[in-house]
């Protein structure tokens, strides 16, 4: 199963440290590329590739004026679409469905206020609680629920950075051969 993220109205003047935010987590969850929407933000993108270049993988990012045709091709080619929102269907009840339907998953997040159309293309709406809070936290939550904690053995390749776990301190190994 194949996961991209799609983050709606991106705007740059007020959004670009929480929509960085969204990329990163996307990545290091196991999403293999983000779309955003909105505001073209090209000093944001280049941001994310510039991790991905430093800490491995090969996530990518794409600007797209139009996010309903995003939404369109993905599901024309067979993939379905989870759109995050506090009105949807609880996240720990509907992830096992999602996960056993096998298709590839677009995950939309929003901005701003989010058109109807979007629910409506949505194959499921899905909350993480029914409270406000932020569009990262719910991907997180979601995207660990539907990667059943798998998110915590992925390997990104030709890292130049990678953390080693450890209880105290710092231990970072430097590839120095994917510099």
């Amino acid at each position: 199963m194949e996961v991209n993220v799609l983050r709606l109205d991106h705007r740059l003047k007020r959004d670009t440290r929480i929509s960085t935010h969204v990329c990163l987590t996307a990545r290091a969850f196991g999403a293999s590329k983000i779309y955003l929407a909105g505001e073209k933000d090209n000093k944001l993108m280049d941001n994310v590739r510039d991790i991905v270049s430093r800490w491995g993988g090969d996530f990518e990012i794409e600007y797209t004026a139009g996010y309903m045709g995003v939404i369109n091709k993905w599901k024309d080619n067979g993939g379905k679409v989870v759109h995050l929102t506090m009105y949807g269907s609880q996240a720990h009840e509907t992830v096992g469905e999602i996960r056993g339907d096998g298709s590839d998953i677009l995950i939309i997040v929003g901005g701003s206020k989010v058109p109807g159309k979007v629910y409506k293309a949505a194959d499921w709406n899905v909350s993480v609680t029914t409270q406000p809070h932020s569009e990262v936290s719910s991907l997180a939550v979601f995207q660990h629920l539907l990667m059943d904690g798998a998110e915590f053995n992925l390997e990104f390749e030709n890292p130049v950075f990678e953390v080693i776990p450890t209880a105290q301190g710092k231990n970072v190994n430097i590839h120095d051969e994917n510099r």
